[in-house]
């Protein structure tokens, strides 16, 4: 069907709709009836996958495989940051509303570019620390006049989206842990539903379901069992927590045990349940976390609860007794598909472990399972029993293992989409392999990251790489591949127009022809992608839209060795055919090399490398924090330990370290930088 079809049709629906009293009006007019019928209205991008299917399509063709060659810049707006920037937009009746880093929010003219207004929840530097991976934020949601988020320091925030003023706010964790909010929430049936993340800083993983109107909880399921001296949590996850218990050993809630579900939520109006990507285990090592035993429920699932109780319904364990960090968060996404010549309702993902999994949503039997990427942990999945049947080389107790995928994932959260025309899924996915085992010294250290095995490099394959794959969910297999630059790169939306737009690390936003993954143009600007693109339509033009900033889950992934430049604040470019907007000047001029004038013992700087690589390494090595050779600071020992130890800089995200490490510790770290920062001056002035 054309795009002008589709407006007549999505006009039609929206008058009608206005006329039994069933829509709202004003800004973010989004209601249960409206997302039902959100792929018939595909001018808007009204929830975070694009409906409640989250396939991550759209209708609208006016852009296309014929055409696509005279897309120009339409205008782009810079964000007040250079952190991690990981949100898809949504688009309401010509309104962009967008997240940033820090948690803040956006509302945007969606044909001009011009602010609204934006959103500050003021989220305390120090939580910053609390992350794994940056301070970052993937999306918010609209529902009847309001916008919500959820924030880096564990609240929910309702936000009224004509003035961009709070209108309520509820704390949705337990402060005294290492909880944070990175993913964009979800909304049905007036109930908005968040997830948290922390699973290697030792928390607890649940989801709780808020009224829209209030903020009051409705309901909160856990995703793993807690201190059974405790009893009950008088939760709707109480029913499957004695399942799940029984899946356990030793004592596994003083570390937490993880299972945060920090990304995926989807609504599934067919069956009326939400379904639930759970996370990885806390420690990451079941040696550690759960004396080498049991399938440790929920870890690396996908759970089905009903939408209105959150009472169990079904569940799907990808990887029992996870030691890898293979996350089950990663996107899922609603289908009908021909199996075995019969339609069935499924829902698709292709997780970290490397595997495309495709299962009946009605009740979470497995269909089909096939490797996307090279993989090492498993001999096969047992189509019977939809269990992994491992491999000797999966677990790493007795000695070091090389796996692959890496926990970075064949596929991480980047958002792979689904085309029906072409019946393709295209997945930004990654190849690398890493070294674990056994870490004797192990200690549990709360709000730290608790990995509990040794993790190192391929020496073969020191970097991973990447690749944008179509991948054919019937015939379960790879349809075609285009290699990308660096490992991690951004996601994906499908069009209407045979097209594909995804970005990548260096900074090029490209369409490739759905059909066979040929280039047809690429953008290119200097800050690297990782986010989905979305489209959307005002006035009868298409436009497409995509949020760039590298950082999030690559603050450790150099791109070539650590960036060339310094790293641009985030922005929003939007593209339509015949765009002649003005492409932004940049200033990104890196500060010198910067090593102090005396010079260290070799033993001071071997400890100070250790001490680095265990508290520093995570966000100094790559894009989203300062690198630290340059750093104004390097020079003065006082001036550094007013950073490090005294916690100056806490406003800005760089919280005092004096819990984790000594004064003599940081001056050791200082020891290193300098010889870092003395090498890397040689090699400025050649």
């Amino acid at each position: 069907m054309s795009m002008k079809r589709l407006g007549i049709c999505a006009a039609f629906l929206a008058l009608l709709l206005q006329a039994c009293g069933m829509t709202p009006d004003g800004p973010a007019a989004v209601d249960q009836a409206r997302l039902l019928a959100a792929a018939d209205d595909p001018a808007n991008w009204m929830t975070h996958g694009g409906t409640f299917e989250e396939q991550r399509y759209s209708a609208l063709d006016q852009i296309n495989e014929g055409n696509v060659g005279q897309l120009g810049l339409a205008w782009s707006f810079e964000f007040d940051t250079s952190r991690g920037q990981e949100a898809t937009p949504i688009v309401v009746d010509g309104v962009i509303y967008t997240s940033t880093a820090w948690s803040r929010v956006y509302a945007i003219d969606g044909r001009t570019g011009k602010e609204l207004w934006r959103f500050d929840p003021e989220v305390p530097g120090e939580d910053a620390i609390k992350s794994c991976c940056d301070v970052v934020n993937r999306g918010v949601a609209a529902w009847k006049g309001k916008i919500y988020v959820g924030t880096i320091d564990g609240r929910l925030i309702a936000i009224d989206a004509k003035t961009g003023k709070q209108l309520w706010s509820v704390l949705t964790v337990d402060k005294s842990k290492p909880y944070v909010i990175t993913g964009a929430p979800r909304i049905f049936k007036d109930k908005v539903v968040i997830g948290n993340g922390g699973g290697e800083l030792g928390v607890r993983g649940y989801v709780t379901a808020y009224d829209t109107e209030t903020g009051k909880q409705a309901w909160r399921f856990y995703t793993v069992p807690g201190d059974p001296a405790k009893g009950a949590d008088r939760a709707a996850s109480d029913s499957a927590m004695a399942m799940a218990a029984k899946t356990w050993f030793g004592r596994w809630w003083e570390m937490g045990g993880g299972g945060t579900a920090w990304d995926s939520l989807v609504y599934d109006p067919e069956f009326d349940q939400l379904l639930i990507g759970v996370g990885n285990g806390s420690p990451w090592n079941r040696k550690v976390r759960s004396e080498g035993k049991g399938d440790n429920l929920f870890l690396s699932s996908i759970v089905a609860v009903d939408a209105d109780t959150g009472r169990y319904k079904w569940h799907y364990q990808a990887s029992p007794g996870d030691s890898w960090d293979y996350t089950n968060t990663q996107q899922i996404m609603l289908a009908t598909l021909p199996i075995e010549g019969k339609p069935r309702k499924v829902l698709m993902q292709a997780p970290k472990n490397g595997f495309f999994y495709v299962l009946d949503r009605e009740n979470g039997k497995l269909l089909s399972a096939r490797p996307f990427v090279r993989q090492s942990w498993v001999e096969s999945i047992d189509m019977k029993t939809g269990r992994p049947v491992m491999s000797a080389n999966a677990y790493y107790e007795e000695g070091v293992k090389m796996i692959e995928p890496s926990s970075v994932g064949g596929h991480n959260w980047q958002p792979m989409s689904y085309s029906p025309r072409t019946g393709l899924v295209y997945i930004p996915t990654v190849q690398w392999s890493l070294t674990f085992a056994q870490d004797n010294a192990f200690r549990f250290k709360p709000g730290h990251l608790n990995i509990g095995a040794q993790v190192g490099g391929n020496p073969a394959e020191p970097m991973g790489t990447g690749a944008l794959i179509a991948w054919d969910p019937i015939k379960q297999r790879e349809a075609w591949r285009v290699p990308q630059p660096e490992m991690i790169n951004g996601g994906t939306v499908a069009t209407a127009g045979d097209l594909v737009f995804a970005g990548n690390a260096h900074g090029e936003f490209t369409a490739f022809r759905a059909k066979d993954g040929a280039k047809l143009w690429t953008f290119r600007q200097p800050a690297g992608i990782m986010a989905g693109p979305v489209s959307y339509s005002i006035d009868g033009v298409q436009y497409i839209a995509v949020v760039v900033g590298k950082g999030g889950g690559a603050m450790g992934i150099q791109d070539a060795n650590r960036p060339r430049f310094r790293q641009p604040n985030g922005r929003l470019f939007v593209f339509k055919l015949g765009g002649k907007g003005a492409m932004p000047e940049y200033d990104l001029a890196l500060a010198p090399a910067n090593p102090p004038a005396e010079r260290f013992p070799a033993a001071m700087v071997a400890a100070g490398g250790a001490a680095y690589g265990e508290n520093c390494a995570r966000c100094h090595e790559g894009v989203a924090a300062p690198d630290l050779r340059r750093a104004n600071a390097l020079a003065d020992r006082e001036i550094w330990k007013s950073v490090v130890i005294d916690g100056a800089l806490t406003a800005s995200g760089m919280v005092s370290f004096s819990r984790w490490i000594t004064p003599d510790q940081a001056e050791q770290i200082r020891a290193y930088v300098a010889e870092e920062a003395r090498a890397l001056q040689k090699t400025e002035k050649k």
